[in-house]
């Protein structure tokens, strides 16, 4: 009697192909997640160093330009608008702006004419294109004027006072001014860092004319960076402010010759592999503001008249 040949498999080998299977396939899904876990995490810290980068380059790029002073908008002729004549009291004057309207403030020094009447003038009074100032010499109209120099405090230095108080910089708020933007608009900018060890804060910007009449509050249109935690300590244990500055004596007053920013951002989401916040540190340890660092050594060697004061309107801005 012959026996019937049978096909298939047995009950035991595909129980065993079933048990092969799964564990391949729980070895391929772990990749998977693995996988995705990863991405997830390097998704992750791009995000938080691609913010943290551009947050720092605009910082170094503000800081470098602050303390420039512009008369009027940039590559725009200015000259007086009718002559002034030598004088012992202040006498009007008024300046003529290719493109747009001068603008001048009390305390501004101005360079008039070229040549041997060549002279800094002090304006003694005044805002938008005319104001009140003293001669040595008669200058005709039409002869050039310009604002040599620039703002020896284009970086508040931490010292500076109002109304009886301090109103400068700090390691938590850092205040420029001058033609920031290089468009001969003199704005002023604050940044502010905030956050404490329990909750995260944030780094505005905060900017605006420096003829403002008050500045406006911090909002959440204004914010170049969230999650922003405190520094870690350095190695004595001290506290790392946002911002530190190297201060020179200029004058009866100082200046800012270079500043350093450290900044501490978290991840917006936990890391899905170890279930925690991502944390990076980044600092700029020497930034120079490049024109008030010629200033000062133009100042300090040279000729005093190029450190501009602070125009009034200024400090009004410093004020919390």
């Amino acid at each position: 009697m012959t026996r019937k040949k049978q096909f298939g498999f047995s009950m035991l080998e595909t129980m065993v192909s079933l048990a092969v299977l799964f564990v391949v396939g729980s070895i391929v899904m772990s990749g998977m997640g693995q996988l995705l876990r990863t991405q997830g995490s390097i998704a992750n810290r791009t995000e938080m160093h691609s913010s943290v980068r551009s947050a720092t380059e605009l910082l170094q790029q503000e800081i470098g330009q602050a303390g420039r002073i512009a008369l009027s908008s940039t590559g725009a002729n200015v000259t007086l608008h009718s002559a002034v004549v030598a004088s012992t009291a202040p006498v009007s004057f008024a300046l003529d702006s290719t493109g747009t309207s001068a603008s001048i403030y009390p305390g501004e020094w101005l360079t008039f004419d070229v040549g041997l009447n060549r002279e800094a003038v002090q304006v003694v009074s005044g805002s938008g294109a005319s104001g009140t100032a003293t001669f040595t010499n008669p200058h005709p109209a039409l002869a050039p004027v310009s604002a040599l120099g620039a703002f020896a405090t284009g970086i508040v230095p931490p010292a500076t006072t109002c109304g009886g108080g301090n109103c400068g910089s700090s390691a938590t708020v850092l205040k420029i001014y001058g033609d920031i933007n290089g468009d001969g608009n003199m704005v002023y900018v604050e940044y502010t860092c905030t956050g404490t060890n329990g909750t995260p804060g944030s780094l505005y910007r905060n900017q605006m004319p420096i003829t403002q009449a008050t500045k406006p509050a911090n909002d959440n249109t204004m914010i170049l960076l969230s999650n922003v935690l405190p520094n870690p300590n350095d190695n004595s244990g001290n506290p790392v402010p946002c911002f530190a500055y190297q201060v020179q004596p200029l004058g009866s007053g100082t200046c800012v010759t270079d500043v350093a920013v450290t900044l501490t951002v978290q991840t917006q989401n936990k890391d899905p592999q170890t279930q925690q916040f991502q944390l990076e540190t980044k600092a700029l340890l020497n930034v120079s503001p490049r024109n008030v660092v010629e200033v000062y050594d133009t100042a300090s060697l040279v000729d005093p008249t190029r450190a501009q004061p602070m125009p009034p309107s200024v400090t009004n801005l410093l004020l919390p």
